[in-house]
This record gives structure tokens, C-alpha cells and sequence, in this order.
């Protein structure tokens, strides 16, 4: 089974950057979209960037120009560096993977962002 490990969140300051990461293990198979996500209390979880195993990014528009998602494929780990971070940040950040050729799915145990003064 697929285990995916993140790590990097904390708490941080408006304006302040932070960096995820989140290393896939146990695969015996090459990762194919990798991406993260986050949920705020009370509100869905909702998407925040993705990366496919070529390198081609999308981004939330609420994110789009302050954070950077990036990939390490020989290491089966992706990155978010977030800057100019806002409150409304705050959410517990998920990461994801997709195996290629099928519908399954791996998930993180998420990590806490905190954006506050």
C-alpha cells in the first residue's frame, strides 16, 4: 500500500512563506498526478495545485502567482512553496497521488498551516 508522508507545516505570520513536502513510499509503480489540497474547519477540502509527472502545473486561482508546486519524480516526493500568506490560508494541507491507468488514489495525513500575527 502506498503511503504518502508530508511534512513542513507549522505556524507562520501573514506574508510569511512556508514549504510542504510530501514523499510517496511503499510503490512499486511510477506516481503519476500528484498534487495538494486543503480544508479549512468548516468549509470542503478543496484543491490547491497539481503537478503530472511531466511537469505541467495548475494552480487555484486563490493561490495562482504565490504558491509554486514542484516535483522530484526519483524521489516520488512534490513540493509546495508558499508565499504571501494570508489567514485565509489556514487549512490542514493534504497531498495526493494518482497511479497511472487507473482510479486509485493515495492520500496524505495532512499537516497544519497556520497563518496568524
Amino acid at each position: 500500500q502506498v503511503q504518502l508522508v508530508e511534512s513542513g507545516g507549522g505556524l507562520v505570520q501573514p506574508g510569511g512563506s512556508l514549504g510542504l513536502s510530501c514523499a510517496a513510499s511503499r510503490t512499486i509503480f511510477s506516481i503519476g498526478t500528484m498534487g495538494w489540497y486543503r480544508q479549512a474547519p468548516g468549509k470542503q477540502r478543496e484543491l490547491v495545485a497539481y503537478i503530472s509527472r511531466g511537469g505541467n502545473t495548475n494552480y487555484a486561482d486563490s493561490v495562482q502567482g504565490r504558491f509554486t508546486i514542484s516535483r522530484d519524480n526519483a524521489k516520488n516526493t512534490v513540493y509546495l512553496q508558499m508565499n504571501s500568506l494570508r489567514p485565509d490560508d489556514t487549512a490542514v494541507y493534504y497531498c495526493k497521488a494518482d497511479r497511472p491507468g487507473t482510479s486509485n488514489e493515495y492520500w496524505g495525513q495532512g499537516t497544519q498551516v497556520t497563518v496568524s500575527s
